[in-house]
């Protein structure tokens, strides 16, 4: 070989080399929708290291004008800048095909087409937040226990199952669409919760006006048609009482455990025991009661009871005769204004105001919820027996 050989084989092995540890910082670029490293979706479709030591890598996105292409640019080029004895690092984006984003969605889907959340191995903790009536600050509490466990740092989804009355988006400050590859949605994030709702398909002002089967499709479609990932808790603010929504959830996830919002107010405790009768029914679990409204702290540090008092603990004492063991008061929320304007602004409270009284409360909530480790023990597992 003689001595040019050496040396163009010393620099093609030397590029080769830098390929391949360009190849191994990009497995650390996530796709912000999916939430997996761009390496493992397929979305690296060359990359390339000249004489000159230029690195010219090319990404393919899910779509065509995906909102994220200026994120996956910029974290691609900067993982790739990683790599020593590169002289520029180069990223062009391009779009996957319909074949290739069929792949996709099979590998996300792993070759099945069913709600990932009632699978044996799942280790989703699920809630139903359900009221018996409403006006008792279902969502507002929904969206801040799914913010406080986000900020715990666990992956969190919400199912927004108030068809009728959806308000999901405008409480996490949502505003743009799922992504569609495919057949397949992916969620958009606010505050890291990942969100879908009727309401992100809905032109501002138009009412939904459908009938039970169509929202029970709409259901399924969020828990079976959504790549949700690994999530760790995944709550549905369900519309208030025991109709058509309730039912179907109880169907298509039963595993899970109901959470029950109520005012102190006698009245609203006497409509929030009624759902003591569908968890009955559909042999649902009750993870407990939340009291919200539970007194206005005045100026001079007084507590006045607006709503009355002691309707969280007559509606937990009352469902726990219904189904049969205790249900424990998970916490009580005070009526606090700040609560509503987080609401009303897209952030939280807990998260505006962490340290507020309401918002501790509402962070103990939502840790007692998911206290309990994940794992698969007392989970039901399907059985199957062989026949000879």
């Amino acid at each position: 070989m003689s001595f040019t050989d050496h040396t163009e084989h010393a620099e093609h092995t030397a590029a080769d080399d830098r390929v391949a540890r360009i190849h191994e910082a990009l497995e650390t670029v996530i796709d912000p929708e999916i939430h997996r490293p761009i390496t493992e979706l397929g979305m690296v479709e060359d990359v390339s290291v000249d004489a000159e030591g230029i690195a010219r890598v090319r990404v393919l996105l899910t779509i065509e004008g995906c909102p994220m292409r200026d994120r996956i640019e910029r974290d691609t080029a900067e993982a790739t800048a990683t790599v020593p004895g590169l002289s520029r690092v180069e990223v062009e984006t391009g779009a996957m095909n319909e074949e290739q984003r069929r792949e996709l969605t099979a590998r996300l889907r792993q070759g099945r087409r069913q709600i990932p959340f009632n699978q044996p191995g799942s280790l989703t903790r699920i809630f139903a937040i359900s009221s018996g009536k409403g006006g008792v600050g279902k969502s507002t509490v929904t969206a801040n226990l799914a913010a406080a466990m986000a900020a715990d740092g666990l992956r969190v989804g919400v199912i927004d199952a108030d068809i009728h009355g959806f308000s999901m988006p405008g409480m996490f400050g949502i505003t743009d669409q799922p992504t569609k590859v495919s057949d397949l949605l992916m969620p958009p994030t606010g505050h890291g919760v990942a969100v879908m709702s009727i309401g992100m398909f809905v032109p501002e002002g138009q009412a939904v006006v459908w009938r039970g089967p169509k929202m029970h499709r709409a259901i399924e479609q969020f828990a079976s048609d959504v790549f949700w990932g690994d999530l760790d808790v995944l709550l549905l603010d369900l519309p208030p009482g025991t109709g058509d929504v309730a039912i179907s959830v109880a169907q298509l996830l039963p595993s899970a455990r109901m959470v029950v919002v109520t005012t102190p107010q006698q009245s609203a405790a006497t409509v929030a025991e009624r759902v003591g009768s569908l968890a009955t029914s559909t042999e649902q679990e009750i993870a407990g009661v939340v009291e919200n409204m539970a007194g206005l702290t005045l100026p001079d540090g007084s507590v006045m009871d607006v709503f009355g008092s002691g309707g969280g603990d007559r509606v937990a004492a009352t469902l726990g005769e219904a189904v049969g063991h205790n249900v424990p008061v998970l916490g009580r929320v005070g009526l606090d204004p700040a609560l509503r304007e987080g609401a009303d602004q897209g952030v939280p409270l807990v998260l505006s105001d962490p340290r507020s009284p309401t918002a501790t409360a509402l962070q103990g909530i939502a840790r007692s919820l998911v206290r309990t480790p994940r794992g698969l023990g007392g989970m039901k597992l399907p059985l199957s027996v062989a026949k000879h």
